[in-house]
């Protein structure tokens, strides 16, 4: 078995048991779903949205919809990625009603958290995101799915209703376009 399948597997597990607990006691157990999930659920809800107050949106709305229906996770065959669907789904739903004059947010408004100090991989960070950024939507939340989340196109086709030839096509211009927006970003902090 594939070691991404495994973790992946595994993952949805735990998920799977958050639900369970939440079943069992309603939302008093709901903390702990959020704990195992709400870095990584957020991180595809802001690829998609560009917008940290959306993504915090989408993922309150799923995990409202869950501590009022635990089965559907509970009842998933794999409820992380029934999980990941349902913060996409959410995340475009507030795509679809955002008025289109409304400004996307530049990056340094966004209040993602970074877990090194170091100045450098910081701006490592930043370089990342604004490239990631700079991609459509469906691109950038592709990424975040293969890269943080690393999971297969097969898996990644599921989550996104696309064919795996797809999934793995927009990965690869996703790619190409990102590594030319960091060569341009490089070149930039060279001359300034």
């Amino acid at each position: 078995m594939d070691p991404s399948n495994k973790a992946s597997d595994n993952y949805s597990q735990q998920v799977r048991q958050c639900a369970r607990r939440i079943q069992e006691s309603r939302s008093a157990a709901l903390g702990g779903l959020y704990d195992l999930t709400a870095q990584r659920l957020l991180r595809l809800a802001l690829a998609i949205t560009r917008s940290q107050h959306d993504a915090e949106d989408a993922l309150q709305t799923t995990l409202v919809r869950i501590s009022q229906n635990p089965e559907l996770l509970c009842q998933a065959q794999q409820p992380w990625h029934y999980l990941l669907q349902m913060v996409r789904n959410n995340a475009l739903q507030i795509l679809r009603r955002r008025k289109p004059e409304a400004p996307i947010r530049q990056l340094d408004q966004l209040t993602t958290q970074c877990p090194v100090d170091e100045l450098e991989m910081q701006e490592q960070y930043r370089a990342i995101w604004s490239a990631l950024r700079k991609l459509p939507a469906e691109q950038s939340e592709l990424v975040v799915l293969k890269i943080w989340e690393e999971m297969t196109f097969q898996q990644i086709a599921t989550v996104l209703n696309i064919s795996p030839a797809t999934a793995a096509s927009r990965y690869r211009y996703a790619l190409q376009k990102m590594a030319f927006l960091l060569q341009s970003h490089m070149g930039q902090k060279i001359h300034e």
